[in-house]
């Protein structure tokens, strides 16, 4: 195959990779806690070639190569919704939960108590205090999340405030190394050490983080990748013309 051809389908897959990252942050616009990807790539040189090393003018053919993905964990806007049990993070830090995975770490505050009285997330994995999951009693009410994240309720008889427990804020020596494990859940590989969050995270409640993502630029993105995607296709199929022409005026016998 020609080599612009070549070139031009290694730049059309990988708009494609960014167009199916793009489209997914846009699908996750309203996901609380959700961080948005972006796609990383490079230039990438045909090997077996150098410069100087041919006596014409030929020179190495570059390749676009699709590197990797990676993650914004900016912090999105605070949302107060005034639910006692929902929760933002402000500043760094992340809830620990128990998931049938093993912990898992996530920023989305969506927080219930199941059936068993157990504080849970929005898919019912608990929520992991600084002592183990945290339990509540049926007959506590009037539930308060202090700054640094102790939970205390009323107790039976209205009076005395108990805690229930606190919960336990992490961060990462290398956040950039935590990999997806769902919408707003994130897992840890071993070589990733989680520690206790700084004195300046503090937990807000009745609120919640919203996602991260800024549809406009995103939207915006989308445009831009389908149009580029679409004038490589114009190229290509102008370049197939010119191989189609060539080979009908070569194919002609000389008159």
């Amino acid at each position: 195959m020609d080599n612009a051809l070549l070139v031009g389908l290694s730049r059309q897959m990988a708009l494609g990779h960014e167009f199916d990252v793009v489209a997914n942050n846009i699908a996750n616009v309203n996901t609380t806690g959700y961080k948005a990807d972006n796609a990383a790539f490079a230039q990438y040189l045909m090997p077996g070639a150098s410069d100087n090393d041919f006596t014409g003018t030929d020179q190495r053919i570059a390749f676009v190569q699709d590197r990797a993905s990676w993650i914004d964990l900016g912090a999105g806007s605070i949302d107060h919704t005034g639910n006692p049990l929902d929760i933002a993070i402000d500043g760094k830090g992340y809830l620990v939960v128990q998931t049938p995975r093993g912990r898992r770490y996530t920023r989305d505050g969506t927080l219930s108590i199941n059936a068993n009285g157990t504080l849970v997330t929005g898919d019912g994995s608990p929520v992991l205090g600084t002592g183990g999951t945290i339990a509540f009693q049926p007959t506590d009410h009037d539930v308060s999340i202090s700054p640094s994240g102790m939970i205390t309720v009323r107790s039976s008889n209205g009076t005395a405030s108990v805690q229930r427990g606190q919960l336990q804020l992490v961060v990462f020596d290398r956040p950039q190394s935590l990999r997806k494990d769902g919408g707003s859940t994130f897992a840890a590989p071993a070589s990733v050490n989680a520690n206790p969050a700084p004195p300046s995270t503090r937990v807000v409640q009745g609120a919640l983080e919203k996602s991260n993502v800024r549809a406009v630029v995103e939207m915006a993105r989308m445009i831009e990748i389908s149009r580029n995607f679409s004038d490589i296709s114009d190229l290509l199929q102008q370049e197939g013309d010119l191989q189609r022409t060539a080979l009908k005026q070569l194919a002609q016998t000389p008159t």
